[in-house]
């Protein structure tokens, strides 16, 4: 009879500790300790009773091979997620939709040029390498003291093939590496000074935060539920701008209608910019149905669409019934207020004549929706805890954020009401209003719902607005700056810091350092990025970053990649609206996709929700379809075959910088990021 497996147990004369192994199938497994021995038990001897006892090997074994088999599970999760990015390449490259069918010119010029960029990258790679394997061994960054006494050497004996590498090698030395190390060395001065700027901000922030500084109102108003009616309560207009929005409109209607204020003293505008018949006819509708029940709501819809946003806000301004009103709220589509957002922000208008706006700041429903949507969530959680609020206290300015704020009507018509001369109308409004003298608030801790893009293609488009109006305004506004009767700190404030350093610099240096001459650096080894350019002053200024929302910190590799990632985007924008190339004045409304709040994010039904607001699957599908992105998907090949050099050199955190950051190119130029379609 065969002994069973028992018996071993009782044949061993030291004591163990029996451990139950349950196993379903492979993926599925348990182990069970029947007595409870300490991790230094597996490794070390232990004492029991008085007397020492060598724990059982095969028990040890037994445990190895279990978290074996557990690391070899997370492993084979690898062949998953490699067959999802590779099966979602496929369906890219099958649809064939590219960002480069609607270009433009310049576009088409920008893609070019990085696309013969890296062809020569390509060819020096694979001349590198040929050279590496026949004993050209270089030490990153410097030359070996044998190659240069060969470089410069005459009579030393040299094949075809060394004669070529010792010439490419000598023609790079005298001439590619000085300019190129004049490049980066200007940039690394750009750098640490926006690093500096950016430091600064989080030192005053820390300081308000310290100190407890903020805008507080000379009399609070009286709640309308309390009777008492007879505070400060002036005539305000309120707009709700909006253009082919139909997953948002009720939400936005239904939220500013629900502003606790007195009805007599109140008048909703919602500017229907809309060339779509149904969705006319839909928020029409929408607007009667809040008439009746007792809101003093008008529609407004032009039949000349000039100047985008601002000529839609400037055509409503142009009203009789304006004259009337004191102060003016703007919305976008996709915003809602809380019921007392008049409260709290008009109050600060009380005996305080020199303000002209004030501030709210935005709050996010879909932050947690995607990792897209928690990477912006960093960047705004930055520019308004950090960014708005200093400049608010500090400076009385900050570029105005185009919704959830009050202006006074008096300030706009005073500083020459709004401009289509840009597509960032908000900002040009702002500045002329500074440079008239008026002053603005920003109330951090008051907040306005809204919706982050949860596409790359809208983000990427929004960003591309976002980054080519500063610098048309800039051009324009820079002589009214100079002339202008403020004082000369706060004129060295806006030129400087406000559109030199943080609008045309950092998405200058973003793009040119480390998508350009890093990977240079690769292939002309004798200029030099340090360490500390590449990674710790990098990773220093993402975590500064991030401080405002903490919750984010297992996110910061990821944000530092893809700001980088998107410094092509804001850096084409800034060319084109310095330059006012063809695409500087591209207005393209961002898609929304209806979150009313973040309760709903649990329990929302995508084809109800659709339906809902009118709109079938298929017509949702159309507004999130994905692409390639053919600039991105070049420099990522570029990065990655500037990594694959850097190995050669023994570069490692050059190495690991270019292979992550090509990486996260190659992720964002298939549009593997954000809001997926199965197509």
């Amino acid at each position: 009879m065969a002994p069973s497996s028992f018996d071993w147990w009782r044949k061993e004369t030291h004591r163990g500790t029996p451990v139950v192994v349950k196993m379903e199938n492979p993926n599925n497994w348990s182990m069970v300790e029947l007595e409870g021995p300490s991790e230094d038990d597996f490794l070390n001897d232990g004492v029991s009773e008085g007397r020492g006892r060598n724990k059982n090997a095969k028990q040890l074994t037994w445990v190895l091979l279990l978290k074996a088999h557990r690391a070899a599970g997370c492993i084979s999760s690898i062949a998953p997620a490699t067959f999802f990015l590779a099966s979602a390449v496929r369906r890219r490259l099958s649809s064939g939709r590219t960002d480069t069918e609607k270009t433009v010119r310049t576009s088409t010029r920008f893609y070019s040029c990085i696309k013969l960029f890296l062809w020569v990258s390509i060819l020096l790679l694979g001349f590198e390498v040929a050279a590496y394997y026949k004993g050209w061994h270089f030490s990153a960054p410097d030359l070996h003291l044998q190659y240069l006494y060969t470089l410069t050497n005459p009579f030393a004996f040299k094949g075809f093939f060394d004669s070529i590498y010792s010439r490419w090698v000598l023609f790079r030395v005298e001439y590619l590496a000085p300019p190129l190390q004049f490049l980066a060395n200007a940039c690394i001065y750009l750098f640490l000074i926006q690093s500096l700027d950016r430091l600064v901000l989080c030192l005053g922030c820390f300081w308000i935060r310290f100190k407890k500084i903020k805008p507080v109102p000379k009399q609070t108003l009286p709640d309308l539920e309390s009777g008492d009616n007879d505070g400060f309560f002036p005539m305000v207009l309120v707009q709700i701008p909006m253009c082919n929005e139909r997953e948002v409109y009720q939400q936005s209607i239904g939220a500013v209608c629900n502003l606790k204020w007195p009805k007599s003293k109140i008048l909703i505008q919602v500017l229907d910019d809309s060339d779509d018949p149904t969705t006319q006819l839909m928020i029409k509708e929408e607007v009667d149905k809040w008439k009746a029940e007792g809101a003093n709501i008008v529609y407004r819809h032009r039949v000349i669409r000039d100047g985008y946003k601002a000529g839609n806000l400037k055509s409503a301004m142009n009203c009789s019934y304006v004259k009337d009103y004191e102060f003016v709220a703007i919305f976008d589509a996709d915003f809602q207020p809380t019921p007392d957002f008049l409260r709290k922000t008009v109050a600060h208008f009380k005996d305080n004549e020199e303000l002209g706006l004030v501030q709210a700041r935005w709050s996010f429903v879909n932050k947690d929706e995607n990792l897209l949507t928690r990477l912006q969530h960093v960047n705004l959680a930055f520019h308004f805890e950090v960014e708005q609020q200093v400049n608010g206290i500090f400076f009385n300015f900050f570029g105005f954020n185009g919704t959830a704020g009050v202006w006074r009507i008096k300030a706009l018509e005073d500083s020459g009401g709004w401009l289509e001369r840009t597509t960032v109308e908000d900002m040009d409004i702002a500045v002329r209003a500074h440079l008239h003298g008026w002053k603005m608030i920003f109330l951090n801790d008051v907040e306005c719902q809204c919706e982050l893009p949860e596409s790359y293609e809208a983000y990427r488009k929004q960003q591309h607005r976002w980054h080519s109006g500063p610098m048309q305004l800039f051009r324009l506004c820079l002589p009214d700056i100079i002339k202008s009767k403020i004082s000369i700190w706060k004129k060295a404030n806006m030129i400087f810091l406000f559109f030199l350093l943080r609008k045309l610099i950092l998405p200058f240096y973003s793009f040119t350092l480390f998508c350009v001459i890093l990977p240079m650096t690769m292939f002309v080894p004798e200029a030099t990025l340090p360490a500390w350019v590449v990674c710790y002053i990098p990773a220093t200024m993402s975590f500064l970053n991030i401080l405002p929302s903490p919750k984010s910190f297992p996110f910061l590799v990821p944000y530092l990649l893809f700001e980088n990632t998107m410094s092509v985007t804001k850096f084409n924008a800034m060319i084109s609206g310095l330059f006012q190339l063809g695409s500087a004045y591209e207005w393209v409304v961002t898609k929304k996709s209806g979150r009313s709040s973040e309760g709903d994010l649990l329990s929302l039904n995508p084809n109800a929700n659709a339906n809902a607001n009118g709109v079938s699957e298929s017509e949702s599908k159309k507004q999130h379809l994905n692409r390639i992105y053919t600039k991105e998907l070049m420099l990522a090949f570029l990065l990655l075959t500037a990594s694959a050099r850097s190995l050669l050199s023994a570069q490692g955190i050059h190495f690991y910088f270019l292979l992550f950051q090509g990486l996260s190119f190659l992720l964002v130029g298939f549009d593997l990021i954000g809001h997926q379609i199965a197509t």
